[in-house]
């Protein structure tokens, strides 16, 4: 298979993907720390790898080639001691430690020990504390007058490698991401895609440094020129527009047609996949039927056009696969089971092939739904993942799916 990027649908038969096995980040939570950083609970992190070392083995049993976002990161630092000590460098700095610092000398000699580059990535996404580092005498009161566990927070949300970048046809977008704990996640993406030898020189239609806030898990492929992306809690209306731009503008790109959906701002719709993923091109799940606004970005004389539709979703999509529309609810439509089941990310669902989808087991009312829709559901554990709030999509991002003919 080529190595470079080719997703062109959300349900064609998937080839490779993207995941984090989880980590000694999730240790590093604590109740005072949960919400800061994004999570309601800490994982027990031994039932947790062998959960997400379950979704690992369900997609490569259906011919998936899983590959690792740290294996990628610690292969780019394995280029050169320039690239490492580059990365490493604006890792520190976007942690707020000021080059030039004693700290910053400190924490990167703790880092240039770590002779095992993946065991390095490992570490860096685990977090440092200070009681990690070796004291010395001529540090600063400010660097030792300090209150805080950690001087490099974890990284719990690197699990979720649906956000940091997405990929768009033979492209990607990589993110400014909202909230400061996830920042720095995106910084293996922009390396990877700047040096790894199988993926540099990808077109990127937008970066880490523009100006406004997008998360991939607002981003779905709906067809060859067609996406949709959520105007959410971490999806701005504006970066939308500037993806439009960057992707009207360049002459490679085959898509026209760009749907903004506008969903409710809050933690349980912190993203389009939340409320609405794709099964097959006429199947969709979704919380509860909900009503989006909708808005429609296309390609004209060289700029570009943006309506509001008077459509419903189901509409929308009738219009772009011209078939009808299935939407199945989360929770079978139940009021109680629908709030239930989608704050434990039922309708986050990853397609795998056409109407094959992994899901959580808890999620037991919506899979029984899909099923009754003729849809193959393939179910995974789910007690310590479903914790941090991001279903098997979250989980994934797809490299290469073969193409809907």
């Amino acid at each position: 298979m080529d190595n470079t990027i080719n997703v062109k649908s959300e349900y064609g038969k998937l080839k490779k993907v993207l995941v984090h096995r989880p980590g000694e980040e999730t240790e590093n939570l604590s109740p005072t720390t949960c919400a800061e950083l994004l999570f309601e609970d800490s994982y027990y992190l031994k039932k947790a790898r062998a959960e997400h070392d379950e979704f690992a083995k369900a997609l490569t049993d259906h011919g998936v080639e899983v590959v690792y976002l740290e294996k990628l990161a610690a292969e780019v630092m394995s280029i050169n001691d320039e690239i490492k000590t580059k990365l490493l460098t604006q890792f520190i700095e976007e942690a707020e430690i000021k080059h030039g610092t004693k700290l910053f000398d400190v924490v990167m000699n703790f880092f240039n020990k770590i002779s095992d580059n993946q065991e390095l990535v490992n570490k860096m996404i685990a977090g440092l504390r200070y009681d990690e580092l070796e004291e010395t005498k001529d540090s600063s009161l400010a660097e030792l007058a300090h209150n805080e566990l950690f001087v490099l927070k974890p990284m719990p949300n690197t699990i979720f490698t649906r956000d940091p970048f997405s990929t768009i046809g033979e492209g990607i977008s990589l993110h400014k991401m909202t909230y400061e704990t996830r920042i720095r996640e995106t910084i293996f993406a922009e390396y990877i895609f700047k040096y790894h030898p199988a993926y540099q020189g990808v077109t990127k239609y937008y970066d880490r440094y523009d100006m406004n806030h997008i998360e991939g898990g607002d981003v779905m492929i709906l067809t060859e020129d067609t996406i949709a992306v959520g105007i959410s809690q971490r999806t701005e209306p504006q970066a939308i527009e500037e993806l439009a731009k960057n992707i009207f503008n360049d002459s490679n790109a085959k898509i026209k047609t760009i749907y903004a959906f506008d969903i409710p701002k809050g933690r349980s719709w912190m993203h389009l996949d939340t409320v609405f993923t794709q099964i097959d091109k006429n199947k969709f799940a979704i919380f509860s039927e909900y009503k989006f606004d909708v808005f429609k970005l296309t390609k004209h004389d060289g700029g570009m056009n943006v309506e509001k539709l008077h459509k419903e979703v189901k509409e929308v999509m009738k219009d772009v696969f011209h078939e009808d529309i299935i939407l199945i609810e989360t929770g079978n439509g139940d009021p109680l089971f629908s709030e239930r089941e989608q704050w434990n990310d039922g309708s986050n669902v990853l397609a795998i092939a056409p109407n094959t989808v992994i899901t959580y087991n808890r999620n037991f009312i919506t899979n029984e739904a899909l099923r009754k829709h003729n849809v193959n559901v393939i179910e995974i554990n789910s007690s310590e993942l479903s914790r941090g709030r991001g279903g098997p999509r979250c989980m994934s991002m797809p490299l290469w799916r073969e193409e809907i003919e």
